[in-house]
């Protein structure tokens, strides 16, 4: 009896021990789901080269299974709930396709805030962290992050001034997009990115507010004669926010080497990675207009002015919008353009 009593806490040891060995182990296929083409920017230079880098830090532990152009269904504005809801276990999408909703979020989307993607990313991560966290309930944020900036891009008109945007129709991202678009004459319809190439090419609208990052991988410039852009050094007439969000539970069942993992490559790092991955697209997706002997068009300082203030509206309608939600959008506007200015130079 003694004997047994003696060998029990050893017996426990090894049986915990046996254990312990297949969960250190564990090996853990992540599937991963975006709206855009395998070839995109989001796949072939950041998504893929994430994927590979948290499988390399995990000894082949972490792996990714990914999943482009919404091949696990839905479409791009359900991508934030697949992750909330596990039909995936990462995402990475705009979560102001769901207009509304992440309204405290949206405040990098108003016009002329950003100037680099780089630079802003940090501040938006940093922004959601301390002011819109409570937007993401269910997931788990790994990075967060604007483009390079959207452009015009037209179809048959050369655009130099507002005058001559006044009667076009316009494909805009997000309601921010689509109200800065109003704002500035233009009569704005919203649709995801994947569906403008053939929006352009059928007439339904005349030119897009888009990134130049986007432009060679959805054919933009094939269907597009003219651009319109802001200069060097400027900010940018608009953005777009995205998200790199994983399902909560799923990062909980992780065991700790491998939360540590996903840990090190997530964050303000890792978020000022992915805007500094959009900002090397600008040079290339104007090269590929260019290319066809395209017009881009800079616009002047003067009219930049113009542009600007024609704009003003838009931050003050949101600022009543956050109010009716019961917050302080001045002060978050305040805070959201402090951190610009801290990060982005």
């Amino acid at each position: 009896m003694q004997l047994h009593k003696k060998l029990a806490p050893l017996v426990t040891a090894l049986v915990l021990g046996f254990a312990a060995g297949p969960l250190s182990a564990q090996e853990v296929t992540l599937k991963v789901h975006h709206f855009l083409s395998p070839n995109a920017t989001s796949q072939k230079l950041f998504l893929g080269p994430w994927c590979e880098k948290i499988a390399k830090e995990s000894n082949n532990r972490l792996k990714c299974q990914i999943y482009p152009a919404m091949q696990l269904g839905g479409t791009p504005p359900q991508l934030f709930d697949q992750a909330k809801d596990g039909v995936a276990d990462i995402i990475w999408t705009v979560p102001t396709y769901q207009a509304g909703r992440f309204i405290k979020s949206e405040v990098f989307e108003i016009p002329f805030m950003t100037k680099t993607a780089e630079g802003s990313s940090r501040a938006f991560w940093e922004y959601i962290q301390k002011n819109s966290l409570d937007e993401f309930k269910g997931t788990r944020i790994l990075m967060a992050h604007v483009h390079d900036g959207a452009e015009l891009h037209f179809a048959g008109k050369q655009v130099k001034t507002l005058e001559d945007l006044k009667g076009l129709k316009v494909r805009a991202p997000t309601r921010i997009g689509t109200r800065m678009l109003s704002a500035l004459g233009a009569t704005p319809i919203q649709m995801p990115a994947p569906q403008v190439q053939e929006a352009i090419s059928k007439g339904v609208v005349d030119g897009a507010s888009l990134p130049w990052e986007v432009v060679p991988g959805l054919k933009v410039h094939e269907v597009t004669k003219f651009h319109t852009e802001t200069g060097a050094g400027q900010r940018k007439m608009s953005n777009t926010i995205f998200v790199v969000a994983m399902n909560e539970a799923k990062y909980n069942s992780l065991p700790a080497d491998l939360k540590k993992v996903i840990d090190a490559n997530s964050g303000a790092e890792a978020s000022a990675w992915a805007g500094k991955v959009w900002d090397g697209t600008i040079v290339p997706g104007r090269k590929a207009a260019t290319d066809r002997g395209n017009s881009v068009t800079v616009l002047s300082a003067a009219e930049y002015q113009r542009w600007e203030k024609a704009t003003e509206n838009v931050a003050q309608d949101w600022i009543k919008d956050v109010a009716v939600k019961g917050g302080d959008g001045q002060k978050l506007l305040d805070a959201a353009r402090a951190l610009i200015n801290q990060y982005d130079k």
